[in-house]
């Protein structure tokens, strides 16, 4: 079995912490609430890749990175994740997920694979996690329900120096079906952030989440 991710992967992934890599076409989108948003344009779809840099002021890396990958936990705080399961596809862990659109679109869903490291990068702590999109892995579509082939995320999460967390996230999600891409990228303009203000509601809550299982 071939490991989905390389280590370059992961090296390119923890330096855009300290310097997103911005050529090619790369644009500052916006700036608010502490968090910057860049955007590159792809003229195949007419969507927007996004890269984030944030900060979680009250949340922990390690604490962040356990809440990102604990998919049970993820059914409680994520609204719109109506299916969240990892399965095992000839002997390689990939995880599925149905995803709630509301009214008349229909709801999407994403088999995608990801890996976690945590690093040590002369004596600092940083925290990866890697994820995209496995068409090829066998799973079957559901009717009514459009499956996504090109998804793919990177988050970089590594202490403030204080009590929060230092946060990079590269993203791209290609939704397809017949969505307008005008929509799509108006979307993402809220999803983005939001996906942080919610991490960090989440955070918060993982401790009472815990005790209660």
């Amino acid at each position: 079995m071939s490991l989905p991710f390389q280590d370059e992967e992961f090296n390119g992934a923890w330096r855009e912490l300290d310097e997103p890599q911005l050529d090619g076409g790369w644009e500052l989108f916006t700036e608010t609430m502490g968090v910057t948003i860049y955007r590159r344009y792809d003229k195949e779809t007419g969507l927007y890749e996004y890269k984030v840099l944030g900060v979680l002021t009250a949340c922990r890396p390690e604490l962040c990175a356990d809440v990102y990958m604990d998919l049970t936990y993820r059914k409680c705080w994520d609204k719109y994740a109506k299916e969240l399961y990892e399965k095992d596809f000839n002997g390689q862990t990939a995880i599925y997920w149905e995803v709630d659109y509301p009214f008349p679109l229909s709801n999407r869903d994403y088999v995608y694979v990801r890996e976690r490291r945590d690093l040590e990068v002369d004596s600092r702590k940083i925290w990866v996690i890697l994820a995209r999109s496995s068409p090829a892995t066998p799973c079957g579509e559901k009717s009514g329900v459009v499956r996504v082939q090109d998804y793919k995320q990177s988050v970089v999460m590594e202490s403030d120096g204080a009590c929060g967390t230092k946060v990079f996230m590269n993203y791209f999600d290609n939704p397809g079906g017949f969505i307008p891409s005008w929509l799509v990228n108006r979307a993402a303009q809220t999803g983005v952030p939001g996906f942080l203000t919610d991490m960090q509601k989440a955070c918060d809550a993982y401790r009472k989440y815990q005790l209660e299982k």
